[in-house]
């Protein structure tokens, strides 16, 4: 038997010890590489390109009578890099990556393919590594080095960071959302040493060896390409090897460590103690992936999470859909002791909740009535307990299965799984009471931007690459082979503690609501960092879905002359505004002639699709004006539904190239409280990718009884599929807060 032993059972052990310690040097990615941040191309953009936009600009306002002084700046204040961890996974060939784009692209492609004035880095700061910081900083400083003549740069690049809060079911912890993190300078004395993130822990070695292995796994065939995954797991074991920071003052912490802030409150107080000019913006808030059902502003108004001085914008549309618009309808109701129940649907709205219920239902069979409902009652409770694996407790459940439950149908670019009570709308017409018994409210300027996760800011000036300019993403076939949910289509519903959260996702249904980006506006003095973050702090912003529509909104009659976009301002008697738009300019195919030298003819197919922002002489036409009223609460109990008018008023442009010019009142105005207006320019229809994100087959009422999502990635995936449907891209002013001679400004 020993001799055996010898021959056959040493050998073995030695040969799974072997291939123990290539897993094992696999998941912490022995042999790969840390990706830096790389190099911008060293040419800027030639100074009659700039006196040529300038001049179109010029030519549109004088066209509408406008002698504004300021001009129209386009910027992305949204742009994620591979230095993002999301990104990086995103990136790899197992979930049909196209490789890493690193903060160098991000330069490059604002510069040469959008055609953008300016942008800021935001990768996610909970795992931002210290090397990659520091890398952040400098690929800024280099991508600024290249703009020319610092008081008129063809570019503007910001520093900042990402703070990524969520809690994707209530009461489990409360939700804030996600926020952006702007500084106005880069120089190395006047930004923080490291970026902070909202979480507490760091990850560990532990964690990021587990995530090794679990990359190993899903990358399968691809490992006879292994690169890639030993990069990305580099990455982890560098991530891992970094400690968590004890809370103390900021400028006491050592350099090479995690920061965390687990509240709103937290990151600005840690702002403050810092003490640079900074700005923090809310974005995606409406996005129900990691927003709960009940999830709303009134939280973080009452507890002090927010500084006005700070957070003064608000990214109301992104390539994550649009963030607008309040509706009075929840996808979950809360009882007086509590718990949550599933709300029946209700016209142009259907829960997923209720929908998971139904769907179990279809699968009672020969059940009693009274075991049919059980299983249905614990459907609806399951789906609103699973958090990310909600999908997963109805068993085999395919995206079409879920029709348009969750959505905000019949809407422009709506965010995926609507939250109503994270709306733009929602924040401005919201007022709360604070602990000192100080009435509070959210004053936002109206901005958008991209969230591409591919270092593409102003990805929406082409409607082309919806999986490379938006963030469609899904798993390769294979892959999708292999997690399979096998399980037949079972009678009984999942808890979610038993549903791995693979499932949870549904990216398939998910990718039909990723667009092309967004945009900020601002109005500024000039092209010089200085004034545009002068007219980003003083809210004189807009946004756009990605098209350059020019806005004007102004309040004429206004105590002490005209009030602009984003202006406090008093008036005597009714308010009267005047609104004047230009549509924006057509695009030609391809790239101008400075792109086309000054990127290399691969980089520019890679980086732009070759197709660039190559603006035409002919504009497109701006065919309605709506304004939006809001009367913000004057005590917390008064509902918000009945403060907001959508559209209040609406004008119809005769569609004139020119654009659009008109002037109201409101006569209505009460001048005993605060009032705010902001407007809608729409313009003419237009194909955009995910125009129409579940293309539903509607019955007579109108109700959506059959889907076809726009998949990215599955066998019903096709790659020449951009998900194209009529659109009116638009412009949302910021809003103007009018009050008459008594009405008291909040606190």
């Amino acid at each position: 038997m020993r001799p055996v032993i010898r021959k056959v059972l040493l050998p073995g052990l030695v040969i799974l010890a072997g291939l123990a310690a290539l897993l094992l040097a696999f998941a912490a990615g022995v042999g790969g590489d840390l990706a830096g941040a790389g190099m911008p191309t060293r040419s800027g953009i030639p100074r009659p390109v700039l006196e040529s936009r300038d001049d179109a600009q010029l030519r549109a306002m004088r066209a509408i009578d406008n002698e504004w002084g300021r001009q129209i700046l386009f910027g992305d204040l949204h742009v994620h890099t591979t230095f993002s961890f999301d990104a990086f996974a995103f990136s790899l060939p197992v979930i049909q990556g196209e490789g890493a784009h690193p903060p160098a692209d991000a330069c490059d492609f604002a510069r040469y393919c959008a055609g953008l004035d300016f942008f800021s880095l935001n990768d996610h700061a909970e795992l931002l590594t210290p090397r990659q910081w520091r890398e952040t900083k400098q690929a800024i400083r280099q991508c600024n080095d290249v703009a020319g003549d610092k008081r008129s740069p063809d570019l503007v690049a910001y520093l900042g960071w990402e703070w990524t809060q969520m809690s994707p079911i209530d009461a489990q912890r409360p939700h804030y959302g996600h926020k952006n993190v702007i500084f106005r300078d880069t120089r190395e004395d006047r930004v923080p040493t490291r970026p902070i993130g909202a979480s507490e822990s760091a990850p560990g070695r532990f964690t990021t060896l587990t995530g090794g292995l679990l990359t190993g796994l899903a990358a399968g065939p691809d490992l006879v390409d292994v690169k890639p995954y030993l990069d990305f797991n580099r990455t982890l074991r560098e991530m891992g090897g970094v400690s968590r920071c004890d809370e103390a003052p900021v400028r006491e912490l050592p350099a090479d460590c995690f920061e965390g802030a687990p509240t709103p409150k937290d990151l600005l107080r840690k702002l403050d103690d810092w003490g640079f000019p900074s700005l923090v913006i809310p974005h995606g808030t409406s996005w129900g992936i990691h927003a709960p059902p009940l999830a709303s502003w009134r939280a973080q108004l009452a507890t002090g999470e927010h500084d006005p001085e700070r957070q003064r914008l608000f990214e109301v549309y992104s390539g994550h859909g649009t963030s607008e618009v309040y509706r009075d309808f929840a996808a979950a109701q809360r009882t007086e002791d509590g718990a949550l129940v599933c709300p029946e649907p209700r016209a142009g709205y259907e829960p997923c909740c209720w929908r998971a219920g139904e769907l179990i239902r279809t699968r009672c069979g020969d059940a009693s009535e009274e075991e049919c409902e059980r299983r249905v009652a614990d459907a609806r409770r399951f789906h609103l307990e699973g958090g990310f694996s909600r999908y997963g407790t109805v068993p085999a459940a395919t995206p079409e299965d879920w029709g348009a439950c969750g959505q905000l149908e019949e809407s422009f670019l709506p965010a995926y799984e609507y939250r109503p009570g994270m709306s733009a709308q929602y924040a401005l017409a919201a007022r709360e009471v604070d602990a000192e018994g100080r009435e509070t409210a959210l004053r936002f300027g109206l901005i958008g931007s991209s969230d591409n996760h591919k270092a593409r800011g102003g990805s929406g000036y082409k409607e082309m690459g919806r999986k490379v300019m938006g963030d469609a993403w899904g798993p390769r076939q294979d892959l999708l082979e292999r997690i399979a949910d096998a399980a037949d289509a079972a009678v009984e519903p999942r808890s979610p503690d038993l549903v791995p959260s693979t499932f949870g996702l549904l990216p398939e249904r998910g990718a039909s609501f990723y667009y092309t980006g967004g945009l900020v506006a601002v109005h500024a003095r000039g092209r010089d960092r200085e004034a545009i973050w002068e007219a980003l702090a003083a809210r004189e912003v807009y946004g756009t879905s990605g098209d350059r529509i020019l806005l004007w909104f102004d309040l004429e009659n206004a105590v002490g002359g005209r009030a602009s976009m984003g202006s406090e301002a008093r008036v005597r008697g009714a308010p009267r505004f005047r609104v004047r738009a230009v549509g924006a300019l057509e695009q030609r195919p391809g790239c101008p002639e400075y792109a086309m030298r000054s990127l290399a003819p691969d980089r520019l197919a890679r980086l732009c699709l070759g197709e660039c922002y190559f603006p035409s002489d002919r504009r497109k036409r701006i065919t309605r004006i709506e304004v939006v009223r809001i009367r913000p609460q004057r005590t917390p109990e008064e509902p918000i539904a009945s403060l907001i008018e959508d559209p209040w008023r609406s004008f119809s442009c005769d569609g004139d190239d020119a654009g659009c010019d008109l002037s109201f009142e409101d006569p209505s105005f009460s001048t005993d409280r605060e009032h705010l207006y902001y407007v809608r320019a729409l313009q003419e229809p237009s194909p955009a990718i995910g125009g129409d994100p579940l293309r539903c087959e509607r019955d007579p009422e109108g109700r959506c009884i059959a889907s076809r999502p726009c998949y990215a990635s599955g066998p019903d995936f096709d790659p020449e599929d951009e998900c194209l449907a009529p659109v009116e891209e638009r412009a949302w002013s910021s809003p103007i807060w009018v009050r008459g001679p008594r009405a008291a400004p909040p606190s």
